[in-house]
């Protein structure tokens, strides 16, 4: 996610100059699979810590 907000300029760029969507910019510059495992590794980290307070 964090890589998301460092290429936001480069991702708004693509939209205007080429029509095309978010998630087709982000493809083009190869963050989509990064930002999914990304999310996939934050939702664990919450996950396990959600069990470490339970406890």
């Amino acid at each position: 996610m964090v890589e998301a907000n460092n290429y936001q300029m480069a991702i708004d760029l693509l939209c205007c100059h080429l029509g095309i969507s978010e998630d087709e910019a982000k493809q083009q510059l190869g963050i989509n699979a990064e930002q999914e495992a990304a999310r996939k590794v934050i939702d664990t980290q919450q996950a396990l810590m959600g069990l470490v307070q339970e406890k």
